[in-house]
């Protein structure tokens, strides 16, 4: 073990372990429940009008909401998840728990808050979502920088 680092307290993890797995699991939902179910729906439907479903070239308003909900969610795994773990280790396994698991619940509202189509996004819907998930995976960034700069002195 590394002078100065101590033996990882799984116990006082749990919360974030927990947190790490209810993204994996949200995202999952939203790869192969909202997306691929979205795709099969649409081609049956397209099929049903005698038209065949292109899904990669597709403009279907349906099918980029449901693109755009998995890639949004993909896109901010990164920085959701590296943040809250240097948080959890840096700062407070505890807080890293209450701040990520209101990171899933505002992540998990970003598909109904899209609406049922695309073209029909209101911006400000949108960002009840998006700007209080900037702010908290920049709190925790900034917050676990801080901590970790101080115990260096």
């Amino acid at each position: 073990m590394e002078a100065g680092i101590s033996p990882v307290d799984l116990a006082a993890l749990r919360g974030p372990i927990t947190v790490t797995a209810a993204y994996f699991a949200l995202w999952y939902t939203l790869l192969f429940g909202l997306q691929t179910r979205t795709k099969y729906r649409l081609r049956r439907e397209y099929a049903a009008r005698g038209l065949v479903f292109d899904r990669y070239r597709s403009t279907d308003p349906e099918m980029l909401k449901a693109d755009r909900a998995v890639q949004n969610t993909h896109e901010q795994m990164v920085p959701f998840l590296a943040s809250m773990w240097m948080y959890a280790l840096v700062v407070s396994p505890g807080r890293a728990t209450l701040l990520g698991g209101a990171y899933i619940v505002l992540r998990a509202a970003y598909p109904l808050l899209l609406g049922s189509r695309i073209e029909q996004v209101q911006p400000r819907r949108v960002a009840f979502v998006t700007f209080p998930c900037y702010a908290i995976i920049g709190w925790m960034l900034a917050r676990s920088v801080v901590m970790a700069w101080a115990a260096w002195g």
